[in-house]
């Protein structure tokens, strides 16, 4: 087995440069891949053939985890169409009605726990941040695959939205394992 390089992702798969991805798709090219470069394979091939069908599966392994996730998707997308390396990290919005709402959910998480019913209380905040995810998402795809220069801006804005809604999504599940373990 040749070592292939693949210029991206999209390409690996098969999949055209986009942010709205086949996700069936995406997951049968996944399973095919991983067949053809699994280690039982080469049981028997030499050390140079289990290196390169190890970093294939890396590869296959990377690129199925940046297609597969919306947010990561996206800031690959900015990445391979502008340039732009999108590290959300350093960087907030000035978005002041945003950053309210921000506020807000976080204050409405942590008043959970004192809550009637805890469990209610914590779904309807998490339903709000799976449809604010969900909007974000389509505006995201509706200006990454129109890819004006000004949209791609917009898009890196939008993504840096989706993150802080990742991350509250990440602290309600977290509430809710506290929760379950608190019932135990």
């Amino acid at each position: 087995m040749a070592a292939e390089s693949f210029p991206n992702h999209f390409e690996l798969f098969g999949l055209p440069q986009s942010f709205r991805v086949d996700r069936q798709r995406l997951d049968e090219r996944y399973r095919e891949m991983q067949r053809a470069v699994h280690p039982d394979r080469y049981v028997n091939a030499s050390d140079a053939e289990r290196r390169i069908s190890a970093q294939q599966a890396t590869q296959i392994n990377e690129g199925y985890q940046t297609l597969k996730d919306p947010l990561r998707r996206g800031r690959y997308l900015l990445e391979l169409v502008a340039g732009i390396d999108h590290n959300d990290e350093h960087r907030t919005t000035r978005d002041v009605r945003f950053l309210m709402e921000q506020m807000e959910l976080r204050e409405a998480l942590a008043e959970v726990r004192d809550a009637p019913d805890k469990f209610a209380a914590l779904g309807e905040i998490q339903q709000r941040i799976s449809a604010e995810l969900g909007s974000l998402e389509g505006e995201v795809g509706d200006l990454l695959d129109d890819a004006g220069t000004g949209n791609l801006a917009a898009a890196g804005e939008l993504l840096m939205k989706m993150q802080f809604y990742r991350r509250l999504q990440d602290e309600a599940v977290e509430l809710e394992m506290f929760l379950e373990d608190e019932l135990a």
